[in-house]
């Protein structure tokens, strides 16, 4: 091989390098509305709570809460996870607007 050819395979090799970790740390799109129980309750912990927080953040806001309860925080996805496992092919966002609709 000639040193010009080396130098490409070198330079090649250093680019595929720094895309392998950019590559195994992509991220994933969820469509929020579009989740349903079965999926949520089958999502690995982390992923679970994620979505929770992010739900959560998102209903607070739309209600007008401008405070956290952790405590409450945990009945409320205790009480989703609950739901779920009763109704897993409804939406989670169809739970949650039943659950803060006025009443």
């Amino acid at each position: 091989m000639g040193l010009t050819r080396i130098r490409t395979f070198v330079w090649c090799l250093a680019f595929g390098g720094m895309l392998v970790p950019s590559i195994s740390q992509a991220q994933m799109m969820v469509e929020m509305p579009l989740v349903t129980c079965a999926q949520y309750l089958a999502m690995p912990p982390e992923q679970s709570r994620i979505f929770a927080a992010w739900m959560s953040g998102w209903f607070n806001q739309k209600t007008g809460y401008t405070y956290i309860n952790l405590e409450a925080y945990a009945r409320n996805v205790a009480n989703v996870q609950g739901w779920c496992a009763s109704n897993p092919g409804e939406l989670v966002m169809t739970g949650l607007k039943r659950a803060t609709a006025p009443k």
